[in-house]
């Protein structure tokens, strides 16, 4: 959420930066609701102080027998308790109304992101990898003969619907195996804490981190009210919700393996074949929480976290910026990975990795207590994908496809698959 005292200070800055989001000027509608907010506030303010230099005057008109005196102060007094009522509750209603305008947008570009309306305007900034050259047509993950037998899109479907997947023998091993790689690589290497979280989360947790209330479509809802997690981030971030963490705490850093779930609204006849886009999947989450002054370090540190999973699979890449068209709506700047698919022949994402400034705390309220005291200040929050599991196990089944069908897996993942390394054209872990 956005600080509403630096948009009464900056209102051509705020417009200017929400244009580059494609976000008409509201400056004047968000300023306009603040002055009737503030205004009934100092109205409700002088109409108390009236009311109770009243109450002190009642007992004195009393004691000296004055009645008209007393009635009409009494009167006074009743009149200004009813007028503060009136007034508090439009500055309440005002309130809500700002609050609500400002959750629904989104947060400010950094000056460095490029601007562009969508994905064709994003801006490579490294490639990492050679894709390999296939004496043979590579096929896509789902159609390679050794995989056939344990990804089944047909039973999945019947048990669940469409955008469904089951997973058995070889293949769930190899998933299982590269969550596992994951895991221990951020915990061991890149300083992590490994974190289990709930998947059903509240309302306020899904506000905090923007998932409400513009998205609700995005993700499911539970009959008695709980909210399926899109993604660990939205646990993740809100451990600190609500909270003055000193400033000895930070940066703290979180990773997660946990199963997520999205309605894909909006993705009709998108990547329908296969796993590459699912309503249940899994992903290894990052999240970071920093002082601000931090945060852009974190972002890049965090952005080789993510890089280091796919150099150590042997997986090409590249890393690109989005433009202030692409990028989610609660990022101030965003490093999109993406792995390269051969049976696609092109580079699909396998992580988002967003620093948030201080966005989503604002609207979870969470806060550090600079070292030597002082006034307590929004941290920073940053997420991304460490890797999206099932993305991962495309690219490793596809890139290590061979002409018979067979898949030759990474030698990184050995340790976690009790040193086989391959599955056989039938399907087998060898």
């Amino acid at each position: 959420m956005h600080d509403i005292r630096w948009i009464r200070d900056n209102p051509d800055a705020f417009d200017q930066s929400l244009g580059r989001r494609g976000v008409g000027g509201v400056s004047s509608e968000v300023l306009a609701i603040d002055a009737a907010r503030r205004e009934a506030i100092a109205a409700a303010e002088a109409a108390l102080a009236e009311r109770n230099a009243a109450s002190k005057e009642v007992g004195a008109a009393k004691a000296r027998g004055d009645e008209a005196e007393f009635e009409r102060l009494r009167a006074l007094v009743a009149e200004k308790k009813d007028e503060i009522a009136r007034l508090e509750e439009t500055a309440k209603a005002e309130d809500a109304r700002l609050t609500d305008l400002l959750m629904g947008l989104p947060n400010l570009p950094l000056a460095e992101v490029p601007d562009g309306a969508d994905e064709e305007d994003n801006v490579e900034i490294r490639r990492r990898g050679e894709p390999k050259t296939f004496d043979f047509a590579p096929k896509e993950h789902f159609e390679i003969d050794g995989v056939k037998p344990g990804l089944d899109f047909e039973v999945a479907a019947k048990l669940s619907g469409s955008r469904f997947a089951l997973m058995s023998g070889a293949v769930a091993r190899v998933h299982r195996a590269l969550a596992q790689f994951m895991l221990d690589l951020h915990t061991t290497e890149h300083d992590l804490i490994e974190t289990n979280t709930p998947v059903l989360v509240r309302d306020e947790m899904m506000l905090g981190t923007g998932q409400l209330p513009k998205f609700g479509e995005d993700s499911y809802r539970t009959t008695n009210g709980w909210w399926l997690i899109p993604t660990s981030e939205v646990t993740l971030t809100n451990i600190v919700n609500g909270l003055i963490v000193e400033d000895s705490y930070l940066p703290r850093r979180y990773t997660a393996h946990s199963l997520c779930f999205r309605s894909e609204a909006g993705s009709a006849g998108k990547d329908t074949a296969g796993m590459l886009r699912q309503h249940q999947f899994e992903k290894v989450e990052m999240v970071t929480v920093c002082k601000p002054e931090d945060a852009l370090a974190e972002h890049e540190r965090m952005t080789r976290c993510a890089e280091t999973v796919l150099e150590r699979l042997g997986l090409p890449y590249r890393t690109v910026v989005l433009c202030t068209g692409d990028m989610g709506f609660g990022a101030e700047k965003t490093h999109d990975i993406e792995v390269w698919l051969p049976g696609q022949g092109t580079y699909r994402e396998i992580s988002s990795v967003s620093t948030c400034g201080t966005f989503q705390a604002r609207r979870m309220n969470a806060r550090y207590r600079p070292e030597g005291g002082g006034k307590p200040e929004f941290v920073a929050t940053l997420n991304g994908s460490g890797l999206a599991v099932g993305r991962c196990l495309i690219a490793v089944m596809e890139n290590g496809q061979t002409e018979a069908g067979e898949v030759v897996l990474p030698q990184a993942l050995g340790p976690w698959l009790g040193g086989k390394s391959r599955i056989d054209a039938d399907g087998a872990l060898v």
